[in-house]
């Protein structure tokens, strides 16, 4: 069995419901969904005229390999509703692959880890509340560091604590 950190988001439509849909989707086409961060409401990066974005960190354990896992959790983006039109652009659901086990993987269609979660407070909030001591395997710091050191100054606030 393989461990997968996943960071699901979205801004448009019933923000919550989205993430929930997402979830019981990745828990059964993905695999079974060991941890799950609180929500978290976080400005939107890049293309800043949109609506705020709701987060959460989950930790997976699953049997797909990572290209499989990938092509899973596009296709339950595409059956919630996203629809890719502009890079950083708002979207009714996004599921990212952050880690997989402590795999580095570097394909055109996908980079492991997430080549910017480091620079990103709305990805490092919720995976430090789920998994901080991770050590990220190409920088050899923990979650928590990466947190500490990132330079990212946009608002990210835990939804309901």
């Amino acid at each position: 069995m393989n461990t997968a950190i996943l960071l699901i988001g979205g801004n448009l439509g019933n923000r919550t419901e989205n993430l929930q849909l997402a979830v019981q989707s990745i828990h059964q086409q993905a695999g079974k969904v060991i941890k799950a961060s609180a929500l978290y409401e976080t400005a939107p990066w890049g293309n800043v005229q949109q609506p705020d974005y709701l987060n959460q960190a989950l930790q997976i354990e699953t049997s797909l390999p990572p290209l499989d896992l990938l092509h899973t959790t596009m296709n339950i983006e595409r059956t919630i509703g996203r629809i890719r039109q502009e890079k950083w652009g708002a979207r009714v659901i996004d599921i990212d692959i952050i880690f997989y086990n402590n795999e580095v993987i570097s394909l055109p269609e996908l980079k492991l880890p997430h080549p910017r979660m480091q620079y990103r407070r709305f990805v490092l909030a919720p995976l430090n509340e789920i998994v901080p001591e991770l050590v990220h395997p190409v920088l050899k710091q923990d979650i928590r560091t990466l947190l500490a050191e990132c330079k990212d100054e946009l608002p990210v606030k835990k939804v309901g604590g």
